[in-house]
């Protein structure tokens, strides 16, 4: 089930641009650090200088890590690739596009945007430092941003899968092998080396050096890195699953219909005698909406005798549907986007002569993952 990707603040090129809540905690820790630090280094400075000083840095390190996730969109929809949104959170930013490149170039070029453009504004803080002395607000800010924008640019060319410079090492692999399934294990496989390095690493300092801040940070960093090379790795054998089918080979040809005229109460019943949790709404073998138990249980259990299904159904113009022959990867990124169990498949233009031909869930889908995964086994075994 898809998750909210957290509170929404604003659009920058018709993007929608979130907030995770873990961003809140690293936003209040990045401003305490920075706090302190001009306190200790410029104590000439008044108490409200100092804040407002880290208040703004933080601000502005969050408006750079957007910034980078920006040029990544900008240059994933120049390939067509539609961008779903930006997410700030705890270790920076996350662009979700709508699907992965169609080719090493568009990969390469497509990671290396972050990097450049992190780069680029390590040099526009740093000329500023030329222009402003240390000393002053501005010029300390513009160090502070010089030097954090060079490190998450240096940072992130790190090849671990699935940082930006492990998706320049993907999108070379991918290059040689031609194989996009075989460089992404590749990939993963070395960002899962690079992030179990992180998680040892912190332990040494945690245990060794006694420096528990240091450690649990870095620590922590490679769990994550492991936990997103494992996820990516996870897609490619979903996508190798799915590949070469399509809606028709896993639909059901049960197509569960309810009239619309049937009361709430009486749909209830259907329900509990069926054990189905949703059905299509059809007049005349015209798909007209759906309805199911969620939208059951969103109307009061008193009101149920009092309302028909076509009252609190989700109208046909609103209802996701595949066509026969889509690949089943698209319609499990649809289903799981939209936060939807099932959807029809209708075979036809949509110009009237359309029908419904079967319904898809994605509990079917997964079931064929799990099949073809386990005779991969059994065949490789």
């Amino acid at each position: 089930m898809a998750a909210r990707p957290g509170l929404r603040i604003g659009r920058i090129l018709g993007i929608p641009i979130y907030l995770h809540a873990s961003w809140i905690v690293i936003f209040v820790l990045i401003t305490l650090s920075l706090a302190t630090q001009y306190k200790q280094e410029h104590p000439h400075w008044s108490e409200l200088q100092h804040w407002t000083a880290g208040i703004l840095t933080s601000l502005l390190f969050f408006g750079s890590v957007v910034f980078h996730e920006l040029m990544h969109s900008a240059v994933a929809r120049r390939y067509k690739i539609p961008v779903r949104s930006i997410t700030l959170f705890v270790f920076g930013g996350l662009a979700r596009i709508e699907r992965e490149a169609s080719s090493p170039m568009q990969e390469f070029n497509i990671a290396v945007a972050g990097p450049l453009a992190s780069f680029f504004l390590a040099g526009v803080f740093w000329s500023l430092t030329k222009l402003l002395p240390y000393h002053e607000m501005v010029g300390a800010q513009a160090s502070w941003l010089a030097y954090i924008n060079f490190s998450l640019a240096v940072f992130n060319l790190i090849p671990g899968f699935p940082l930006d410079g492990g998706r320049l090492f993907r999108a070379i692999v991918w290059s040689v092998t031609k194989s996009y399934s075989r460089a992404t294990r590749i990939a993963g496989a070395v960002g899962k080396l690079f992030a179990y390095t992180l998680i040892l690493g912190g332990l040494w300092l945690l245990l060794m050096r006694g420096q528990w801040a240091n450690g649990v940070w870095l620590a922590f960093i490679g769990w994550f890195l492991l936990t997103a090379a494992q996820e990516s790795v996870a897609q490619v054998a979903i996508h190798d699953a799915l590949s070469g089918l399509h809606a028709s080979d896993v639909m059901s040809h049960e197509i569960p219909a309810v009239p619309r005229d049937i009361s709430l109460e009486e749909y209830g019943a259907e329900v509990l005698r069926t054990g189905r949790r949703c059905h299509l709404v059809l007049q005349d073998g015209r798909l007209l909406g759906m309805v199911s138990v969620h939208t059951l249980n969103s109307v009061p259990r008193e009101e149920w005798a009092h309302n028909s299904v076509q009252s609190v159904m989700i109208p046909r113009e609103k209802v996701l549907s595949a066509s026969p022959e889509e690949p089943l990867q698209g319609v499990l990124e649809r289903l799981l986007g939209a936060d939807v169990n099932q959807m029809p498949v209708i075979a036809g233009s949509g110009d009237g002569s359309s029908r419904i031909v079967g319904m898809l869930s994605r509990d079917s889908i997964l079931q064929v993952i799990q099949a073809r995964t386990l005779l991969g086994r059994l065949t490789a075994g």
